[in-house]
């Protein structure tokens, strides 16, 4: 076990063991969201334009707005996504900086000139 992990362990009050399953099952989480080709591409799409109105998410996927709607709301329950209203109007953004990182090394793995 790392010190890190034994350091962070000790101040959650865990044990180092404890704090590695959860922290396993978090990532699982977040990478079990993304692997939605339909999310992932929401995230690639925000991370491009920085914040998407939903009108412009639904033209760039090219998929039904009762679509998009289950894939931000899941996303949005997971806490990766958020969203402002302005007038009729939501314009949707990256809501945790991990997605950012994470999505940036899979770029860097699978698609470096993509995004």
């Amino acid at each position: 076990m790392s010190t890190a992990l034994a350091t962070k362990a000790r101040a959650n009050k865990l044990r180092p063991d404890q704090l590695l399953e959860q922290q396993a099952r978090e990532v699982s989480r977040l990478l079990n969201v993304l692997a939605n080709e339909n999310r992932l591409l929401i995230v690639c799409y925000l991370m491009m334009r920085n914040e998407m109105k939903v009108g412009d998410l639904v033209d760039a996927l090219n998929i039904s707005q009762s679509a998009l709607s289950q894939h931000l709301t899941k996303l949005r329950e997971e806490g990766l996504v958020k969203f402002r209203r302005e007038s009729q109007t939501l314009y949707y953004k990256i809501a945790d900086e991990r997605v950012t990182k994470l999505v940036k090394v899979l770029k860097k793995l699978y698609c470096d000139d993509a995004i």
